[in-house]
């Protein structure tokens, strides 16, 4: 096999795919054209027809500007993406974007662009390797024995996100993860000497990976490389590859202007004609057709021979196989729902204690749960007790440590989910979702059903000050589409939240918990907090009124109503415990919930603009906290900005005239 050829026919099929669609970046595919080749054709476990495969190994674009580098290799080696997608890169609904999309191309293992995010995922999928390997494999059966494998370039390593994974990586010693690191020194301003001169190897060394250096365009070294890396099973793998960016363009090789723009047509010519290859576009030799028929035969042969095994392992441990088959379908246990807590009305804690009885009750019953806090468990609550930690010794546990790294934590949960086997959550302070927003979008866009609990909701934190109340993020949250935002009013709408949030497989969740106590309200026979808002406290006369909130506001909304039915008011409490759910239902169940033809007032205890989508009447305000708390005792702070009863009162008078 002339793995040398079928990288220039990489090289040739990349730089055609960015010029005909005047748009992307040809650098990178051109300078790791040997590393992919080496990568799909000479070392990968995979069976192309068959991308979904459990024990395959992964490859992950962390720098994923590069996609035509990818999807060149996907269709070369047999993947179900047709020649005449390539010819459509970056093209309306192509299975050929301008970065790589989970669930959109067959063989794409995560969502790449972001940068440094890559490398997070990869750090996941590593760690469900570990994590399915104890719990699944027997001495004669290894069920799961795959290697995860990334690329990322300069831009990948300055993004904190990475450094944050990367060192937790090297903490758990993950032996099976490998990195190539493809240095070229080239970023889009230019050289990254203007900006970055870090020596990366010591770093990562730091980390406690094991790291080489090489020629990445020196197929022997590549491959030498990878073999030195699977030889050193205590650490994870770090390769430094030296490249060119845009090797083979005669005037654009090592220039920030092969980076992120098209060659044009007469370098590309230029090009091939070096490499020896026609100027035909989107060129493939008879000889690398030929290639990608061993690669499915030799894919289809892995595979069957580890089906073989897996039916085996299935008939000796049926008690293992049938978990096995539950944790990657998503299964919830039957006894999910009658494992629940339940709690007395007028009972008081505050939803993050709440939510911590409830994890531990789901636990017991579901052993697929896992998850972990930003070195937040004790306040969080989210510690699963009695089922250990995941350390490099020891990967049998269901609690995760993941230090003070909110953002590798959410990047890391998005790999575990990705790999499959696994329902994940992770924990923060809920000011702290800024740190992990962009890994919470990525869950969204891959539809990952990852649980996010954020606790320590409000200006109710008190003493830590503005800098720890959070007041913009909740709606912050609720802005990202396809992540559904629960706020539950009391401990039983905690657990009806978590229920929610697992009975979810197709997005995430983020579960917005208190400090403060919450008394456990009444409710009607007839609620259905399922429905996303529902009716908390009904109205026992004629409806002049409806207060509609979330979270504490709820209990304040009630005392607040007591208030006004002294007045002679009818009032009604509405609790919207999922404004996503809420809103998906039909028009006429909302209306009836929170009718349009009376006056509304929504309260939030931080901006709460977005209430004017969910409340639309024509007589209706909010009453939010637009600006950043104070530092001082929880209470006095909410009687500061209005948030009690009384002054929620007042202002809803204003609204009767």
């Amino acid at each position: 096999m002339n793995l040398a050829h079928v990288a220039n026919v990489v090289r040739g099929i990349s730089a055609d795919g960015v010029q005909k669609a005047n748009s992307g970046h040809p650098g990178l595919p051109l300078g790791c054209a040997e590393i992919g080749t080496v990568m799909y054709f000479n070392v990968l476990r995979h069976n192309p027809k068959d991308p979904s495969w459990p024990n395959r190994d992964r490859f992950v674009l962390s720098a994923g500007h590069g996609s035509m580098l990818l999807y060149s290799l996907l269709h070369l080696t047999g993947y179900n993406l047709p020649y005449e997608e390539l010819q459509k890169f970056r093209q309306f609904e192509s299975l050929t974007p301008g970065h790589p999309e989970f669930g959109h191309t067959e063989g794409v293992e995560t969502t790449t662009g972001p940068l440094g995010q890559g490398i997070g995922n990869a750090v996941g999928m590593a760690i469900a390797e570990r994590m399915l390997a104890e719990r699944y494999n027997k001495p004669e059966f290894p069920i799961v024995d795959y290697y995860t494998y990334a690329l990322a370039g300069d831009g990948d390593m300055m993004e904190g996100v990475s450094a944050e994974a990367s060192s937790l990586a090297g903490h758990l010693k993950l032996g099976k993860l490998i990195v190539f690191y493809d240095s070229n020194g080239i970023t889009i301003e230019g050289s990254t000497e203007i900006a970055f001169t870090e020596t990366v190897k010591d770093r990562y060394a730091a980390y406690g990976w094991h790291v080489q250096e090489i020629d990445g365009h020196d197929i022997n070294q590549v491959q030498h490389a990878i073999a030195q890396a699977k030889q050193e099973s205590s650490k994870p793998s770090f390769i430094v590859a030296k490249t060119q960016i845009g090797k083979g363009a005669p005037t654009k090789v090592n220039s920030a202007t092969a980076h992120g723009a098209p060659l044009g047509q007469d370098e590309i010519d230029a090009m091939k004609d070096a490499f020896g290859l026609p100027r035909d576009l989107f060129y493939i030799s008879d000889e690398v057709k030929e290639i990608r028929e061993q690669i499915v035969a030799q894919g289809e042969q892995n595979q069957a021979a580890w089906d073989a095994m897996f039916k085996n392992w299935g008939t000796q441990y049926p008690q293992l196989a049938k978990e096995w088959q539950a944790g990657f379908d998503r299964e919830l246990p039957a006894e999910l729902v009658d494992s629940l807590p339940k709690y007395k009305v007028g009972e008081k804690l505050a939803t993050r204690q709440a939510s911590g009885k409830v994890l531990n009750a789901m636990a017991k019953v579901f052993p697929h749960l896992v998850g972990g806090s930003a070195d937040l468990a004790p306040s969080n609550n989210t510690y699963l007790d009695g089922y250990g930690d995941i350390q490099a010794n020891d990967f049998s546990g269901r609690n995760f440590n993941f230090g003070v790294r909110e953002h590798g934590m959410a990047a890391v949960l998005n790999g575990l989910s990705l790999a499959g086997g696994f329902r994940v959550f992770g924990a923060t302070f809920l000011v702290f979702s800024d740190y992990l927003r962009p890994s919470v979008r990525l869950s969204a866009l891959m539809n990952q059903p990852v649980i996010y609990v954020l606790t320590h909701d409000s200006i109710y934190v008190g003493e830590d000050g503005p800098t720890h109340q959070p007041v913009e993020h909740t709606e912050a949250l609720r802005l990202i589409p396809g992540l559904h935002v629960y706020r539950p009013a009391d401990a039983q709408e905690t657990a009806d939240a978590w229920l929610a949030a697992l009975q979810r497989v197709d997005g995430p969740s983020a579960i917005i918990l208190t400090r403060q106590g919450l008394p456990v309200l009444e409710k009607p026979e007839e609620s259905d907090p399922a429905k996303g808002g529902y009716v908390v406290y009904p109205e026992t006369k004629a409806l002049d009124l409806t207060l509609v909130a979330a979270g504490s506001e709820v209990s304040l909304a009630v005392e607040a109503a007591k208030i006004l039915e002294q007045d002679g008011l009818g009032v009604r409490v509405v609790s919207v415990l999922c404004r996503e759910e809420f809103m998906s239902r039909d028009k006429s169940y909302r209306d009836a919930v929170i009718p349009p033809t009376t006056p509304i007032l929504a309260i939030e205890v931080g901006v709460g603009s977005g209430w004017y989508s969910v409340c639309p009447g024509a007589n209706m305000r909010v009453f939010s906290l637009d600006e950043f708390g104070r530092s001082g005792p929880g209470e006095q702070v909410a009687d500061f900005f209005g948030f009690v009863p009384e002054k929620v009162g007042i202002e809803a008078k204003k609204l009767l005239g």
